[in-house]
C-alpha cells in the first residue's frame, strides 16, 4: 500500500485555479505588476463582469490574487513576487516558438507585439530585449555572475548603490534570479535587483510605459544613461 504525499491535494488545488483561460488570461494580464480593477479584466479576458467576478473569487481563495477596495471599485493584484515567478515561468514553457506564432490580423495588433518584444515588464522587472541588454551590460562588466546561476558580485552591490540604486536585502525575496524571457528564449534579471532596476529606470525616466499592456519605452535621456552605465547599443531597443 502506497502513501499519497500529503502536498498532492494541495498541488491539484493550485494546478486547478489555473487550468481556465479566463484566469489565466487575468493572471497573465496581471503580470504588469499593477492593480486592475475587475471591470477592466473582464473587457480584457472578453467575458461577462458576473462571470469575470466568480473567477476572481476562486484566485483570491487560493491565494493568487490579493484584493482591495476603494469606494465602489474593487481592485486585485498578484499576491507577491513567488506568482508572479510562477506565472512567468509556466508562460515561458508554453510561449510558442517564433517559427509557429501566429501571425499578427492587424497593424495594431503587429505594433503592439513588436513594443512587447522590444521592452516590456515582467512583473516588476525588465524583460524582452531590454531586459536582455541591460542583463548582458551587467555581466559584461562583471556586475553580474550568471555561471552558476545568478547572482550580483561585488561590484554589482557597489554599482548599484552608485548609481543610487536601493536593493532591500530584509526579505526572503532573492537578490538576482533567472527569468526565461519568453520573447529572447534567454534569461533577464530578476528578483530584487531586477525590481530595483526597473523602478529605478521608470522612477528616472529612463523608461516610459506605452500602450495599455505591459510594453515601456527607452526615453532619450534613458539611451544615454544606459550606454554610459552599461554600454548598451540603444540602437537595437528603437
Amino acid at each position: 500500500m502506497t502513501t499519497r504525499d500529503p502536498q498532492a491535494p494541495q498541488l491539484a488545488r493550485l494546478a486547478g485555479l489555473m487550468a481556465d483561460e479566463t484566469r489565466a488570461a487575468c493572471l497573465l494580464a496581471l503580470l504588469d505588476g499593477r492593480a486592475w480593477t475587475a471591470g477592466e479584466l473582464a473587457r480584457h479576458a472578453g467575458v461577462a463582469a458576473s462571470t469575470l467576478s466568480e473567477h476572481l473569487g476562486k484566485l483570491v481563495a487560493g491565494g493568487l490574487l490579493a484584493e482591495e477596495r476603494q469606494g465602489r471599485h474593487r481592485y486585485v493584484r498578484l499576491a507577491g513576487p513567488r506568482v508572479a515567478q510562477l506565472v512567468e515561468d509556466l508562460a515561458a514553457q508554453v510561449a510558442p516558438d517564433a517559427s509557429v506564432r501566429p501571425r499578427p490580423r492587424t497593424l495594431r495588433e503587429s505594433s503592439a507585439g513588436s513594443a512587447m518584444a522590444r521592452g516590456r515588464t515582467c512583473y516588476d522587472h525588465l524583460a524582452g530585449r531590454l531586459g536582455i541588454a541591460v542583463t548582458d551590460g551587467l555581466t559584461a562588466r562583471g556586475l553580474l555572475r550568471q555561471d552558476t546561476g545568478f547572482a550580483l558580485t561585488d561590484s554589482g552591490l557597489e554599482w548599484f548603490g552608485a548609481v543610487g540604486i536601493a536593493l532591500d536585502r530584509k526579505g526572503r525575496r532573492p537578490l538576482a534570479r533567472a527569468c526565461l524571457d519568453w520573447t529572447e528564449r534567454r534569461p533577464h534579471l530578476a528578483g530584487v535587483a531586477g525590481a530595483a532596476f526597473c523602478r529605478h529606470a521608470l522612477d528616472a525616466g529612463w523608461c516610459v510605459r506605452i500602450g495599455s499592456e505591459r510594453a515601456v519605452k527607452v526615453t532619450a535621456h534613458g539611451e544615454q544613461a544606459l550606454t554610459t552605465l552599461l554600454g548598451i547599443d540603444t540602437t537595437t531597443l528603437r
